[in-house]
Order: C-alpha cells, then sequence, then structure tokens
C-alpha cells in the first residue's frame, strides 16, 4: 500500500487542466538526516519570526501586562550589550574563572498560549546587540537534542560564550530532561549566558491553561534566584478578532489543490502519523524543507497520547515555518480526546489545535475557486 495514500482517490471532477505534471511530494516518503551542526547553525529564531521586533508586537488595550512586557524585555536586551561573550566558547589556560553574576540574569515569561510569548522571545534575541552566532533560540526539545548530538560537555563548551540563550516551550513534563537542562543552564549562568524562557504546563496542572511561574522556578530549583518572572496576560491572539477556521474540504478538493500547488505535499494522515513514529521529532524540521504547503486527507481523531504528542511537535514545526494545511476529513478541533484535553498535556493540545487551525485558515487561498 503506497505511504501517502491509504486509499486510491477517486478524482471526479478534478479538471486535469488543474494537474501539474509532478506528482505531490510525500512527507511519508521523507526519512531526513540531520548533522550535529545543523542543530546548532539553527539555533535562531524560526521563519515565521524572523522580522518580528518589539515595535511589530501589539498589545492587547486591555491587558497592560503586555505593554509592559514590551518594557522590560527591551531593557533586558539593551542591558545585554556589554555581557561577557567571547566567541569562542572555550576558556584560555590560566584564565580566571569569570564571576558568577548576581542578581537576575534570565527572564521567564508567563503567559497562556496566543498571548505572544514566542513573538516576544523571538523580538529578545533579535534586540540582543551581539552578533546572531553569540545567541541561541530553540525549543526545549531541540535543546535536549543539541545535548544529545553533540554530548553534554561540548554542548556546554558550544554555548557558554554567548550572550543570550532563548528557550521556548521549557518542558517540565519529563524530570530527567528538566534535570539535564536545569545542570546545563547552571553551567551557562556561572559562564556569563543570559537567558530567557517560556514554558508549558506540567502534568496535573489545569487551572487557567498557562503554567504558573512559582511551578516552573521550583522545577528549576538551582537556577530560580537567576529569573524574573514576567507575567503576560491576555487572550489567543491567533483567534482574536478572526474569522472561524474553515470546515474541512472534500477529498477531491484537498488531491486537487496538492497537484495543482507547486511544492505541496500529499498524504494520508491515518498513515502520516505511522511515519512520524520513524522520525525523530528532532528531525521534524527537516522532514517540512521545502513545502509550500500540506495537504491530508482522511483527518480523524488521534487514539492515543505518543501518536498525539508527535503531531503536537510537527504542528510547531509547521507553524513556525508558515507552512498553510488543507485538509478533508474531521475539523482540527476534534482532533484530541476530551480526556486528552483534560489531562496533563491539555496545553500542548490546545496549543496544536490553534496554530493548525491558524494554517488551515492561511490555506484557504491554496483553493481554486
Amino acid at each position: 500500500m503506497p505511504c501517502s495514500l491509504a486509499r486510491p482517490l477517486q478524482l471526479g471532477t478534478v479538471s486535469t487542466s488543474a494537474i501539474t505534471e509532478a506528482a505531490p511530494l510525500s512527507l511519508c516518503a521523507r526519512e531526513p538526516h540531520v548533522p550535529a551542526d545543523r542543530l546548532v547553525a539553527e539555533m535562531v529564531p524560526p521563519p515565521r519570526f524572523d522580522s518580528v521586533r518589539f515595535d511589530t508586537y501589539v498589545p492587547d488595550p486591555n491587558q497592560p501586562s503586555q505593554s509592559e512586557a514590551v518594557t522590560v524585555l527591551g531593557s533586558f536586551a539593551a542591558g545585554l550589550g556589554g555581557a561577557h561573550a567571547s566567541g569562542s566558547g572555550r576558556r584560555r589556560w590560566f584564565a580566571r574563572k569569570p564571576a558568577a553574576p548576581t542578581g537576575p540574569r534570565g527572564v521567564y515569561l508567563d503567559g497562556g498560549y496566543g498571548v505572544g510569548k514566542t513573538h516576544l522571545l523571538a523580538s529578545l534575541w533579535h534586540a540582543t546587540p551581539a552578533d546572531p552566532s553569540l545567541k541561541a533560540f530553540g525549543t526545549f526539545v531541540e535543546l535536549t537534542n543539541l545535548v544529545g548530538a553533540l554530548g553534554f560537555q561540548q554542548t556546554v563548551q558550544t554555548l557558554s560564550g554567548h550572550r543570550l540563550l532563548c528557550i521556548d516551550e521549557f518542558e517540565l513534563d519529563d524530570p530527567g530532561d528538566t534535570v539535564l537542562v536545569s545542570t546545563l543552564l547552571g553551567k551557562l549562568v556561572d559562564a556569563g549566558v543570559a537567558l530567557a524562557a517560556t514554558s508549558n504546563t506540567l502534568p496535573g496542572k489545569l487551572g487557567e491553561g498557562r503554567f504558573a511561574a512559582a511551578d516552573f522556578l521550583r522545577e528549576i530549583q538551582g537556577l530560580s534566584a537567576r529569573f524574573r518572572p514576567l507575567r503576560i496576560d491576555g487572550e489567543d491572539y491567533r483567534h482574536r478578532g478572526l474569522p472561524e477556521a474553515p470546515p474541512p474540504y472534500p477529498e477531491e478538493q484537498v488531491a486537487k489543490t496538492a497537484y495543482a500547488t507547486d511544492g505541496a505535499s500529499l498524504d494520508d494522515f491515518p498513515h502520516l502519523l505511522e511515519h512520524l513514529a520513524k522520525v525523530h521529532p528532532s528531525r521534524y524540521g527537516a522532514l517540512t524543507d521545502g513545502l509550500r504547503a500540506v495537504c491530508l486527507t482522511d483527518v480523524q481523531p488521534i487514539a492515543d497520547q505518543s501518536t498525539a504528542l508527535r503531531l503536537v511537535v510537527l504542528a510547531d514545526r509547521l507553524y513556525d515555518r508558515e507552512v498553510p494545511v488543507l485538509a478533508s476529513g474531521m475539523p482540527f478541533d476534534r482532533l484530541f480526546s476530551e480526556e486528552m484535553l483534560n489531562g496533563g498535556y491539555r496545553k500542548k493540545y490546545f496549543r496544536a489545535i490553534s496554530r493548525l487551525t491558524a494554517l488551515a485558515r492561511d490555506a484557504k487561498g491554496l483553493v481554486s475557486q
């Protein structure tokens, strides 16, 4: 059975004049291998956030904490202008160990999904007065993957010459990874690296859909004094004043669009989920290289949590790269069961729904009228 489609598509009314000679790409046919040096080079804000700056963030006038966050982070970035940054990541023999910085050398953005934390984190990266090679930006998963690729000591050596390390979506649901990254951050703080982070919800921490700063600071233990919590209140901006996401399209329309769109992929959703289990999540970004659109047929609810969490990572990478998603089958807000949406990973699932909905809205322009 082909990987890209679970069953032959009955194109029926699809006009052959609208179909290009080349067949669509298939995510299922891709098995990317990512070298360690690429992992380091790609620790920059993702394409969606290439052009964001503090002055492109639009605070909600009803949420004063958003305007305050812009001011505080702007000052934080300016204060890093004279920070240690040797650029080499190596200390000279007999050099004096730099004194541990006093006071907060990190900031933690505490807010729900869709309030613009990643926009602000990327803006901080852009505003910090240092060469891009002296600043690093990545998700928690990407940072743990870097440690896996380079080893702990080499990662410390590679990043210790930086002025700033930004960690988006700091995941605290895996105690082992939390200890690993907290230990790494302690080494980097001792080397003079400034930190900035956002995080997601611990299992069982349901509350208001955001991770509490007190819980974050408790989990990173010895580093807590290095972080200044900065709360950002607000609604999910991706749906603030925007129309509802389009309903799923007929399967024939999805296939027609995939064939008519250069650089589009076409995959059967259940088979794509099976393929994701064979690709390490650190490679999901490379899985989407060169894609202009993702077309999926037969979208259906996900039965198990492991599969759901893999889809969350793929949704993040597609959203980062602004790849529209056109789909048939079930709407994206029905992907995850009520049990999942009420469980410990609820924030991840709501973020995935939010991002896939935004990408489905982006895909409307691809559909032939």
